[in-house]
This record gives C-alpha cells, structure tokens and sequence, in this order.
C-alpha cells in the first residue's frame, strides 16, 4: 500500500512579533517562517563552511563536559529502542563539546558513523555569550532558547509539552507534523521508557509497517512536511507530533519552549500518570461516572459547572489564584501521601 505525501507546510516570509501574534500562532497550525534567523551571525558562518560554524561555535565554548548521546552505526541514524524494547538502541554520556565538534567533523566522510547529538542544552549554559549574537523577538525575552547539535540523524514523532518555536543554524531540517487528534494513528511508545521526555510514536515514518500500525495510513493522510535551511524556522502549536530527520553531518538547531498556562499550577501529564493509576483500572461503570465528572468539571463540556455558586462558595472550583493554588497543591500531596 503506497502512502500519500505529507501536504507543504505553510510559509511566511518577513515575520515579526505582530505578524506572528495577530495571524500565524492563532490559526492554531504549524508554519515555517522564512529567513527568520538569515541575518544571525552563526547562520552566516554555517552558509560559509561546516569549518566556519564549528569555529564560531567553540569561540563560546568552554571546558566543562556536557550531556550527548551516541548510537552505533546499525541504528543508521535513528535514535529509538531495542527491537524487544527492553532499553533504547543508544547510550548517553558526557563530553566536552570540542572534541565532540571535532568528531562532527571527522566523521562526515563515514559511510555509516555513529550518530551523535547534544540535544536541548540551555543556551547560556552551554555557549555563554552566543544568544546575544542571535536573538529573534518573535518569543518573550525571558524564554531560554536550546541548542541540539549533532549529525545526521531521525528522531521518532513525539509531541512538546509546549508550544515551540525552532531556528536551523546550521544543515537542512525535515520536519513531518501530525495533528494531535491523530494519537491513536500514530501508535504511541510506553511511557516509562522514552527516548528523550515525552512518548515516541512507534511507527517508523520512512519505512512504516502497515501490517503492524495499519492506522498510520490515516495520520499521514493528514500529515504535513517541509525542509528548513539554515535561518529558517518552525512554529510548532502545543501537542502537534513532529517528526524531525537531520539531513546533514554536522546539523544545529536552536528552540524556544514556552507556555502560556498558569505557572503555579502542576503538571497535567502528571494528572495524567496519577488518572492511569486511580481510574484506568475501575469496572466500565465507574469509568463512566468519572468520565462524565471531569467533562462536567475540568474540561467544561457544559459550560461553567458552578456558575449558580456564589463565587465565595466555589472553592477549587472557581478562579484559581496564587494562594488557592498553594492550597491545591497541599491538600493534593497530603492525599497522595496517603
């Protein structure tokens, strides 16, 4: 069975801040924005060599060793798990980032090299003095951008806790979106072992087992796709999956996290994890029960569950300040500690 092509993603060129703000980031979809980073020094240096932005980027490099993870060349690139998936097909470390530059280098002449990655590393603590080089307003200036460097390699779709926004400096960057409604389709990974934070979808986009994942066919039916190169970016909305394919040796990509929802408030993936643990195993009719209650009260599906309450009288279910959360907080670890 042939799959259809992923749709283009859309494209904007000359993006700013009100652009973004007023058009692109409320129509709720992924985009490319061209040429946002085109004028960033780094981006400048990696059109001129792999030499030029490896140089640039040891200026603000230092000596302390920094996370990286390192698969054998049998996984060709793809950082994912064991065929029994007893454990993932590659091993984290630590290195100092120039003899891992160094290595980017070296190796692009392999036939089949070791995968290698620094992913997600806080800028400042990385390269201090590197984001004041390159610097975008599309995002509040107190997001810390990331950096992921490495070669050519595929990570599995996944979702960001977040909403993201991500720049290539160096190396083109494929990027395969799926919608979040399209979860059950893309088979998602266990979640106590994941290769990178959130689950992985299992299926392998370039070569997906449609007898094993027969669903994929639906979520690329709607799957959306594009190439970055260097100085351009991605948005991508909360809870899109994206799959991300490096298609160059030496590959380096900065992203800013953020999100908008109340910071005092916890952690719905661990809301999450605690409804497997209290709900997922009750009889058919007590799920139902408590399904309807969390339609009722925390999505909302019928409108405002308390609005016949005078607000003094809505407790944790009305407006939610610092110090209701506080209190939410503790009367929630009390019960857990039970």
């Amino acid at each position: 069975m042939s799959l259809p092509a992923p749709a283009p993603l859309p494209e904007y060129h000359g993006v700013d801040r009100a652009r973004f703000e007023a058009e692109i980031r409320p129509a709720g979809v992924p985009a490319i924005l061209r040429g946002v980073g085109k004028g960033w020094p780094a981006v400048r240096a990696a059109e001129q060599s792999d030499e030029a932005i490896i140089a640039y980027l040891k200026r603000f490099s230092h000596a302390e060793p920094v996370g990286a993870v390192v698969g054998p060349p049998e996984i060709d690139g793809r950082f994912f798990y064991t065929p029994d998936l007893s454990a993932l097909n590659f091993t984290r470390g630590q290195s100092p980032l120039g003899p891992f530059l160094d290595r980017l280098l070296r190796d692009r002449g392999a036939e089949r090299p070791y995968a290698m990655a620094v992913q997600s590393v806080p800028l400042p603590e990385l390269l201090p003095g590197f984001t004041a080089e390159q610097s975008t307003d599309l995002v509040d200036a107190d997001v810390v951008p990331r950096l992921w460097l490495g070669n050519a390699i595929r990570v599995a779709p996944h979702y960001d806790l977040a909403e993201n926004i991500g720049v290539v400096v160096a190396g083109r960057r494929r990027f395969t979106l799926f919608p979040p409604d399209q979860l059950a389709n893309l088979y998602m990974g266990p979640l106590e072992l994941t290769p990178a934070g959130t689950p992985v979808s299992m299926v392998d986009p370039a070569a997906p087992d449609l007898d094993r994942y027969p669903r994929f066919a639906e979520a690329m039916a709607v799957a959306q796709s594009g190439v970055l190169a260097p100085g351009d970016a991605i948005y991508i909305p909360f809870h899109w999956w994206h799959a991300v394919d490096s298609l160059d040796p030496v590959s380096i990509f900065m992203n800013y996290w953020w999100n908008p929802a109340p910071k005092a408030m916890g952690s719905p993936y661990h809301a999450l994890l605690l409804s497997l643990f209290a709900l997922r195993t009750l009889p058919d009719d007590q799920r139902a029960a408590w399904r309807l209650m969390f339609d009722h009260l925390v999505f909302r599906t019928g409108g405002d569950p308390v609005a016949h309450l005078p607000q003094s009288a809505q407790g944790v279910l009305g407006p939610v300040d610092a110090d209701m959360a506080e209190r939410m907080r503790a009367t929630l670890l009390q019960n857990l500690g039970r």
